[in-house]
């Protein structure tokens, strides 16, 4: 399996669907989303998409189907696809890389923004329903929860690290150095 395998972990809206879409366009990169299985069911229960459900949602699968659930449906996705890139833009917790550590080629990135930038830009990108009516109280409030604090914990020990706090081209420009780091 010759594929490099990136997973990118950062706080809400710190620019991690960003650095997928780089990577798509640039490098044909196939994206593979840990949110995906989680939106598709809340799709085919006919309930809201929001932060909040998937949260519940992603917590209830662990707990009855084992905290790896998720790892092991995205290993296989991860194994079966055709491309030579693969982005996970959503690494959320340690069972999340279960068995994507044992890939050779997977990379740990983490991604950091500070908060009223991230905040600013969820209110602009509606990602989920509730995203354009969050207030910075709520943001606030989502970013104390355990699951974040998980999150900023991963980012810490990721091999590679990048600062969304300027421009989309400074961005893509650690991008580039990272994806040349990688290749050697």
């Amino acid at each position: 399996m010759n594929k490099i395998v990136l997973g990118l972990v950062g706080e809400i809206a710190a620019g991690k669907d960003t650095v997928a879409a780089y990577l798509k366009k640039k490098y044909k990169s196939q994206t593979v989303s840990f949110s995906q299985p989680l939106r598709d069911i809340l799709n085919r229960l006919y309930l809201p998409i929001n932060r909040k459900n998937m949260d519940d949602l992603g917590m209830n699968l662990r707990q009855v189907f084992g905290q790896d659930l998720l790892s092991r449906v995205i290993y296989d996705e991860v194994r079966q696809t055709k491309s030579k890139l693969v982005v996970l833009p959503n690494i959320r917790l340690e069972s999340d890389m279960v068995y994507l550590k044992t890939l050779p080629e997977f990379h740990l990135v983490g991604i950091d923004c500070e908060i009223k930038t991230r905040f600013a830009r969820l209110k602009n990108r509606r990602q989920n329903i509730d995203d354009k009516t969050k207030t910075w109280r709520q943001f606030l409030s989502d970013s104390r929860v355990p699951l974040q604090q998980q999150i900023r914990q991963i980012a810490k020990r990721a091999k590679f690290q990048l600062d969304n706090n300027g421009t989309k081209r400074e961005l893509f420009q650690q991008v580039e150095q990272l994806m040349k780091n990688i290749k050697k």
